[in-house]
């Protein structure tokens, strides 16, 4: 089996770090970036894990052209919604009819991409690990979760087959795996995390846990999502538990975390918004639900990404 994990960012290099664990003789992993330069560095001194008071480096082979490739088996596609068009055109070389394409992205933009797959078949992953990026190939270990995996429709037994040796391979490496046949009720309860949670600690500049303490944050969490989940109601989507709930509860867990959003304005990156609350927005106007407190997140942080 030949892994191959393109965009080495914070989920991406911990993820690599995992995989490299869980890889066992005859199994190859590689990175596929199309930064040289980072590949080069990666190559060169591993994946830099952080968790606690521990370090660790795995040794990973990274490449930025997909020729040098051969047979890839399992493709994990770790990088920004935004990017993923162009992304799947520069991996066409590894992709094809035998190819397992797993998308890993926060929100939901990506549900669409069937037409850019180049042959391969699509499966989604869905995670509450948390990573912070500290350099190239150096990541932190932020926080401990679940990730789930599945199919959005029945697959073959040779793309099952892929899929649960992806699953073995990073249980093997020590995270907490789950296969799902209901991923899309999985993707949508992230989704309702994020939409609670990124826009507003960008917005205010703070971590997780202060989301429940800052005046007014925790109605305007909740008023989000509240309106997430019309949307989804309109679209016939199953909501499970209580998503509010669901994220306070991350707020809690994860307090003294960054959200990848406040990296990313932190770092002047752009942002994830548009698959996120930006989605919420555009179904709700497909749909005719509003979604008033999604159009202000989305546009207070598209204002701060005019600022960079």
């Amino acid at each position: 089996m030949h892994y191959v994990l393109v965009g080495p960012g914070a989920l991406g290099c911990l993820l690599a770090a995992t995989a490299v664990k869980g890889v066992k003789d005859g199994d190859r992993f590689t990175i596929l970036d199309y930064n040289s330069e980072r590949a080069q560095h990666i190559t060169q001194n591993g994946i830099l894990y952080e968790e606690a008071t521990s370090k660790s480096s795995f040794a990973v082979n990274a490449v930025s052209d997909p020729h040098q490739l051969g047979r890839v088996d399992v493709v994990l596609l770790c990088v920004k919604s935004y990017d993923i068009k162009s992304c799947l055109d520069i991996c066409a070389p590894i992709l094809g009819p035998k190819t397992l394409l797993i998308f890993m992205q926060n929100g939901i933009s990506h549900l669409a991409c069937d037409s850019a797959l180049h042959g391969a078949t699509a499966a989604y992953g869905t995670t509450t690990e948390g990573a912070t990026i500290l350099g190239p190939g150096h990541v932190r270990h932020a926080g401990r979760g679940t990730t789930h995996l599945g199919f959005l429709t029945p697959p073959t037994e040779h793309f099952d087959n892929l899929l649960s040796a992806t699953h073995k391979l990073f249980c093997q490496g020590g995270m907490e795996v789950k296969l799902t046949t209901n991923i899309l009720t999985k993707l949508w309860a992230k989704l309702f995390i994020n939409v609670g949670i990124n826009a507003l600690t960008a917005t205010l500049g703070c971590k997780n846990g202060k989301l429940l303490s800052l005046p007014g944050a925790s109605q305007r969490m909740q008023t989000a999502i509240l309106e997430a989940i019309l949307v989804a109601n309109a679209k016939g989507i199953d909501v499970q538990g209580d998503p509010v709930e669901s994220a306070r509860s991350v707020c809690l867990k994860t307090a003294a975390n960054v959200s990848s959003m406040l990296q990313d304005v932190s770092k002047k990156r752009r942002t994830e918004i548009g698959a996120i609350n930006g989605a919420i927005v555009a179904f709700g106007k497909r749909l005719a639900v509003e979604t008033p407190e999604n159009k202000l997140l989305m546009e207070q942080v598209k204002d701060i990404e005019k600022e960079y």
